[in-house]
């Protein structure tokens, strides 16, 4: 009988500590988000074939470090050239044109030649997130910074921890959220983490920063450092500078500590950011608030177990591949909600950056069918192999360009190329039809912009206004969105 109790005990301790060893295995993510960073906004050279592709401006060694010791990816795309849209389908895998969130404001656009559709403001309940996927599997999950997906709590998405609900001015409604917050959020992070790694459970943590381009959005030493080294350069470009440098500065306060807590070598890390800056892209065209490449090509960085350091991926990637690649990384890829549009990186990521990642759909769609900052108004576009399409409705124009050859989209191909544009527009068409997407509503045949006619570098920088009208007066306090 006492023998019988002895290995009864023993088996219980046998299956207790492997329980615990199996917990102990699982990976621990941590996905940094940036505000309104381009794909040449860091003093990482994103593209070995691009010197471009690294700023002269920003000073982010952190990132840098990132990038030696995992992986960079330089044609990687945001879902959107906006915040709200981009970070619904990060946390969902889900385009903006499926979950009906394709902007900021649903406030119209009275006076314009197309009437834009009436977006959600607010991430539906009825959707799985991130932290609800890896919820099951013993993650606790939290989420700090700028969260923009509507007014609901992020508990009730999943998120055990959170500084709630914030927009762009934090949590303090202030007009300079940084950089109080910068490193407010960061701090929270840290205790996060230690919280978990002593209670010995897996976890998702989200650390979403917010933007600034301006003295007051930065510590003044950080400013100061940046000043030094600008050259003579504006104040907007300082401030952005100084933001990014303190932010990376908190990275590397995390980095530290997941170092200080014995986690490194299960602890995957993913940086990337909303969208592209409002000024300039390296050599891409456009930016912030419109869907040339310089508003939705924008870093990725990741790095963790099984990821050789100092790659660089020329595997096109999207945000929406971001939930199921965790979701892989985390062995819950079988629990994935229907309809993500994503795929895992995973073989990519274990590959020296080669390999395939397998969608639903060969092609990439990003539908933006909103007056914003670039003169062509509405739009989508799509991207097939070397060529993307972009179709504007003002004038129901179509725009085709070879990006394996012309990275900037100087050269329109549409009157050269005909059957490639209607290949590719018809494409367009079944998969907004598809996903159900919202559709603008030509008012006025016929108009189009003079300057929106040409896409033309020298003329991005007009297009950094909405112009006038009452779409873009009434927009103005959603411009850093």
């Amino acid at each position: 009988m006492m023998k019988q109790r002895y290995f009864g005990v023993m088996l219980m301790t046998v299956l207790f500590l492997c329980g615990n060893a199996a917990v102990a295995a699982q990976p621990n993510f941590i996905f940094i988000q940036g505000e309104a960073q381009g794909w040449a906004s860091m003093s990482v050279q994103l593209d070995p074939d691009h010197p471009d592709s690294q700023s002269r401006v920003f000073y982010t060694p952190t990132l840098e470090r990132l990038a030696s010791e995992g992986m960079r990816f330089s044609s990687f795309y945001a879902p959107s050239p906006r915040c709200t849209p981009s970070r619904v389908a990060y946390v969902t895998g889900k385009s903006p044109a499926q979950l009906h969130m394709t902007f900021t404001s649903n406030r119209g656009s009275a006076g314009r030649p197309v009437e834009e559709p009436i977006p959600s403001l607010e991430l539906s309940l009825g959707e799985t997130t991130i932290a609800e996927l890896l919820r099951p599997a013993g993650y606790v999950s939290a989420h700090f910074g700028k969260w923009h997906m509507g007014k609901a709590h992020p508990s009730k998405h999943g998120f055990a921890d959170s500084d709630g609900p914030t927009s762009n001015s934090g949590p303090e409604n202030s007009r300079n959220p940084n950089p109080k917050q910068a490193y407010g959020i960061t701090q929270s992070g840290i205790d996060f983490m230690s919280r978990q790694v002593a209670a010995g459970k897996p976890f998702y943590l989200q650390l979403s920063h917010y933007g600034g381009r301006s003295a007051a959005d930065a510590l003044r030493s950080t400013y100061e450092t940046m000043q030094s080294r600008a050259d003579g350069r504006d104040e907007k470009s300082v401030g952005a500078a100084a933001v990014a440098l303190d932010m990376d500065t908190t990275i590397r306060m995390l980095l530290a500590k997941v170092d200080e807590l014995g986690i490194t070598d299960r602890t995957y890390i993913f940086y990337t950011a909303d969208h592209g800056t409002p000024g300039r892209n390296g050599p891409l065209q456009g930016g912030k608030g419109g869907l040339w490449d310089g508003g939705v090509r924008i870093p990725l960085l990741v790095r963790g177990p099984g990821i050789k350091g100092d790659i660089c991926s020329r595997v096109r990637t999207t945000g929406v591949d971001l939930l199921p690649t965790i979701a892989d990384l985390a062995g819950v890829a079988d629990s994935l909600p229907e309809n993500v549009e994503g795929g895992s990186l995973v073989p990519v990521l274990t590959n020296a950056g080669k390999g395939v990642v397998k969608r639903p759909r060969e092609e990439f769609v990003f539908h933006f069918p909103h007056y914003d900052k670039d003169l062509l108004g509405p739009v989508s576009s799509i991207l097939l192999g070397d060529f993307k399409l972009i179709r504007a409705y003002e004038g129901n124009r179509r725009l085709l360009f070879d990006l394996s050859s012309d990275i900037g989209e100087r050269h329109d191909l549409s009157a050269s190329m005909p059957e490639k544009v209607s290949e590719l527009d018809e494409r367009l068409s079944q998969y907004l039809k598809a996903v159900n997407a919202q559709m603008p509503t030509i008012i006025r045949e016929g108009e189009v912009s003079s300057d929106a006619a040409s896409p033309n570098g020298g003329k991005q920088k007009k297009r950094g206004s909405t112009g006038g009208g009452k779409g873009g007066r009434k927009r103005k306090e959603n411009s850093e969105s």
